[in-house]
């Protein structure tokens, strides 16, 4: 059984359906990814996911139970943690106490500057610990806030476009930290625009269009799909 499961979920603007009936599983210690153009519905999926949006139709579950109806605070407290595409950090606080307002929330509260420590050294962001998160590049800043959901210790982590800004070698290890995050157990669910990184790091792709899946499977297979050669990876087939 997946520990995520979204089931023929529907969400309508109006007349427009930007999910149409989608379903998407997400197994623990693997990485999950979603992929599809700009408006395909994707932070829109994460919104249902998370709690921000109620489905018209289609149910959530984690871990078996049915929390559609559940809002995103006691999602949380389930395991379940987010970023978001556009940056949501407290600027003018430091790195570590970006990590610690999240830290003194979660599961390890009693315990959490060294649990805000923990995660620094496992993302790399040591160095910064003590800079304003304003003052960051786009790539640590994005790492920062994977760090502040990290510090929650979720079972299932939603990142939604978060090599966005990162130089090759920083996506280099960030492809490493979402295979050690996996390989703790980690659900990890990936919206993500560097198709590199989503075939060398997802164990499984979704792809989304127009509000439907319209390819599922492993990377070497998405790979070769006609559809998304075409419409998402840049390449016509022969």
């Amino acid at each position: 059984m997946p520990l995520l499961h979204a089931e023929d979920v529907t969400v309508a603007f109006g007349g427009r359906r930007a999910l149409d009936r989608v379903s998407l599983a997400a197994e623990a210690g693997r990485v999950t990814g979603l992929i599809g153009p700009n408006g395909a519905g994707k932070s829109t999926l994460f919104d249902v996911v998370c709690g921000l949006r109620r489905p018209q139709t289609g149910r959530i579950r984690l871990d078996g139970r049915d929390i559609t109806r559940e809002g995103p605070a006691r999602r949380a407290r389930r395991g379940m943690s987010r970023t978001f595409q556009h940056l949501e950090l407290f600027g003018r606080l430091s790195v570590r106490d970006n990590l610690l307002v999240a830290a003194e929330l979660g599961p390890e509260r009693r315990h959490a500057d060294r649990t805000a420590d923990e995660v620094l050294a496992r993302t790399g962001l040591t160095d910064v610990a003590d800079d304003p998160a304003d003052a960051l590049p786009t790539g640590l800043a994005r790492l920062v806030e994977v760090g502040r959901a990290l510090v929650l210790r979720p079972r299932v982590l939603l990142l939604d476009e978060p090599a966005a800004g990162q130089d090759p070698e920083e996506t280099e290890r960030f492809a490493v930290l979402l295979r050690s995050l996996a390989a703790d157990g980690t659900a990890v669910l990936l919206v993500e625009h560097d198709m590199s990184l989503v075939m060398t790091v997802c164990d499984e792709v979704y792809v989304l269009d127009l509000g439907k899946v319209v390819a599922c499977g492993p990377p070497a297979r998405i790979r070769h799909d006609e559809t998304v050669l075409a419409a998402y990876l840049g390449e016509e087939r022969p």
